[in-house]
């Protein structure tokens, strides 16, 4: 059987990218096991709040859910253990000095397989505050305004 090829996207974290200004993006392994694979070979995981932290030079994925497998038996996994992460050690290096100034977190972005493996997105991230997130969303939609009007005007309409 040939081995898969390209990015399968299982779940994304949406409201992340609201809450959070992402500073770095991280492509991360995870150390899974196999029901919890085939549970997200379904496409069934929830990354809402989940997030990592460094523990004794390793990272840790926490509060991630991934559901039970169906079919699964007395060997199933539990949905919200914590996973470890696989990165390179100057990575973690740089994370562990960079999430101990202050202010600043590990955030899972995405799940998804790559060429058959299970990978994830990290964000070094720092939360927004309330003002900060209403000023974006104003210069959405005032972008998305402009847009519109640019395409009227291209058309021809006023």
């Amino acid at each position: 059987m040939p081995r898969e090829q390209g990015r399968k996207f299982i779940a994304q974290n949406k409201k992340a990218r609201h809450d959070y200004s992402i500073l770095d993006t991280y492509e991360v392994g995870l150390v899974l096991t196999g029901t919890e694979v085939k549970s997200l070979r379904q496409g069934r995981a929830s990354l809402v709040d989940g997030f990592a932290m460094v523990e004794d030079g390793e990272v840790w994925l926490h509060h991630v859910h991934i559901p039970e497998y169906t079919e699964g038996t007395w060997t199933n996994h539990t949905p919200r253990r914590k996973r470890k992460v696989l990165m390179h050690r100057a990575e973690i290096e740089k994370l562990i000095g960079k999430t101990k100034e202050g202010g600043l977190t590990l955030v899972p972005l995405d799940l998804y397989f790559k060429d058959g493996r299970a990978k994830a997105t990290l964000a070094l991230a720092k939360g927004k505050k309330t003002y900060d997130k209403r000023q974006d969303m104003a210069e959405r939609d005032s972008r998305r305004e402009m847009e519109r009007a640019f395409g009227r005007y291209v058309k021809g309409r006023r």
